[in-house]
């Protein structure tokens, strides 16, 4: 399942995302917003993180103005590597290098249709695992305070 989210800067490009994963038939659970009233975006990013991070989904999709700030508040939740990415490169290369499990875009950065297509890439995008599996090993020791 994916778990999708947005503050009133990426209402549209949720919206946009939320419409493709109707129309092919991929579970999904939209936390909101719900409209282009202004919201803040740190309890949309909380929930969707959580989600990912308990195993209750898959992957998520965080939308705000840039991307930026819904995906600061989602690095918080202990697990998460959410990645903002603006084409279709980093949208493919953060699944296969990075193992990100949530998609962060910004409606004033990005199209409706180019949120779609990174949306697209980024579920159907493996992890190649090898040596950047070391690295996401890294990754977690930071996040336990470890030193490496």
């Amino acid at each position: 399942m994916v778990v999708l989210g947005a503050d009133h800067g990426g209402f549209r490009l949720k919206e946009a995302v939320r419409a493709y994963l109707e129309q092919n038939s991929i579970p999904y659970k939209d936390y909101g917003c719900y409209s282009e009233d202004s919201v803040d975006y740190a309890p949309f990013a909380f929930q969707v993180a959580s989600d990912v991070a308990q195993g209750k989904a898959e992957q998520g999709i965080l939308c705000c103005g840039t991307g930026i700030g819904i995906s600061i508040a989602a690095n918080k939740v202990k697990g998460i590597r959410a990645a903002v990415c603006t084409n279709e490169f980093c949208a493919q290369a953060t699944r296969q290098h990075n193992d990100a499990n949530v998609l962060c875009m910004g409606g004033r950065v990005i199209d409706e249709e180019t949120a779609v297509k990174l949306a697209k890439l980024f579920l159907e995008t493996p992890f190649e695992g090898g040596r950047h599996a070391r690295r996401i090993a890294q990754i977690e020791q930071i996040e336990n305070g470890e030193k490496l």
